[in-house]
């Protein structure tokens, strides 16, 4: 029997105030980063409430796999709508456009990105760079910067330099046509109820999301 002796050493760690941020309005513990796992995988527990969702994206280098502890989550991926309750789990492969709401007061999931292919994991360093150390392991304020109130330019720039895109509305309205809009969640419906498809859904002051197809705020 042969016994590795190469990094990654082995390991424990759990979601503390040392390894947890203020992420845009919710809280993200990194339990494992692609830099301890040579760009392999990457483990977050994410915990958010309703109106703290990002915009529809894509990533282009890795899968993404969320697993509901607590709450309910609405996930689109393409023209799929899924529904997940505490103990299920969603594929969301590389490439795919994909968006979510949050359908109940708080949330928390485990978030599992894999990279694909020779490029190592990115997200969970856009993941840091988009946030800020955590004080506390509760949701940060109601004054917290969440996606909504955030320099779109900025976290465009950042999700680009980490291979991920943030979709105008006119794309995500091509790429997802069930969801009705970033910061337009809709009440809770049956999943084969239909979903507002219009591109006003997605109407935002000046300065603020979402974005032209052209990349700069509407």
């Amino acid at each position: 029997m042969t016994i590795s002796t190469l990094t990654p050493a082995p390991f424990t760690r759990a979601a503390t105030l040392d390894t947890t941020r203020f992420y845009m309005g919710s809280l993200m513990s990194f339990l494992t980063t692609g830099a301890e796992t040579e760009g392999g995988f990457a483990l977050m527990e994410y915990r958010g409430k309703p109106g703290n969702e990002p915009p529809p994206h894509i990533h282009l280098w890795e899968n993404e796999i969320v697993y509901v502890l607590d709450g309910i989550m609405e996930m689109y991926c393409g023209d799929t709508v899924m529904l997940l309750h505490p103990g299920a789990m969603a594929f969301v492969p590389r490439g795919q456009p994909h968006a979510f709401y949050i359908r109940s007061a708080q949330f928390r999931a485990l978030v599992i990105v894999q990279a694909v292919g020779e490029h190592p994991v990115q997200l969970d360093e856009y993941f840091r760079r988009m946030s800020t150390p955590a004080v506390s392991m509760t949701l940060p304020p109601n004054t917290a910067t969440t996606y909504q109130t955030e320099d779109p330019e900025r976290a465009v720039a950042l999700a680009n330099e980490h291979n991920m895109t943030i979709l105008s509305p006119d794309e995500a309205a091509i790429a997802l046509p069930q969801y009705p809009g970033f910061g337009k969640a809709e009440p809770l419906r049956d999943d084969t109820a239909l979903r507002n498809q219009s591109l006003a859904v997605f109407g935002a002051g000046p300065g603020q999301w979402p974005l032209t197809a052209t990349g700069s705020a509407s």
